[in-house]
């Protein structure tokens, strides 16, 4: 039986992969972009890599440009952004589509498997609306730095909002709960 992780994906340098090639049990994947309200969220995923990576998680930032245009850059351009400010460290991979027409094979099996987000998902979307942006809708991703917590099985356990960041217990206890399984 084939998991997320032999999804084929590209790493930033455009090597073919996959999720399963990383050496980590547990597997944060976020569809993250430079020019963001939440880019800010970079520091504490880089942050909860050096914390958790020795105990066999790893972040997996996916770079996309589905919202407003906000990961316009080429790769090269993503990887000096993500290194010279926020010093990533965490295995970074090819810009993709995460939402709507030509969605790349990993999120449409990402949101298959967890289509509705833990938190306060509409919050943010009413956030969102309340400042004139359009929204996706579910089981859609809604928009840049949206989480999903792929267990030691392979099978997403948990799928976080944009606004909810890791430092959230909510994110906390299910990272726990998922290296502890």
């Amino acid at each position: 039986m084939s998991t997320l992780r032999d999804i084929p994906v590209k790493s930033i340098s455009g090597e073919e992969t996959t999720l399963g090639a990383i050496d980590a049990e547990v597997l944060l994947v976020v569809n993250v972009a430079s020019k963001c309200g939440q880019t800010y969220q970079y520091e504490s995923l880089e942050a909860l890599q050096q914390s958790h990576g020795d105990r066999g998680l790893s972040v997996c930032g996916f770079p996309a440009n589905d919202f407003g245009g906000q990961e316009p850059g080429s790769n090269d351009e993503i990887v000096e952004f993500c290194q010279s400010s926020y010093g990533v460290s965490f295995p970074m991979f090819s810009k993709i589509v995460a939402t709507g027409d030509g969605r790349h094979p990993l999120y449409t099996e990402l949101i298959a498997q967890q289509a509705v987000p833990d938190g306060d998902h509409q919050k943010y979307r009413d956030r969102l609306t309340g400042l004139g942006i359009e929204t996706t809708d579910l089981p859609e991703v809604l928009w840049n730095f949206e989480k999903f917590l792929i267990g030691k099985d392979g099978t997403v356990v948990n799928r976080f909002p944009p606004n909810v960041t890791v430092e959230d217990p909510m994110v906390v206890e299910a990272i726990e709960a998922a290296l502890n399984a």
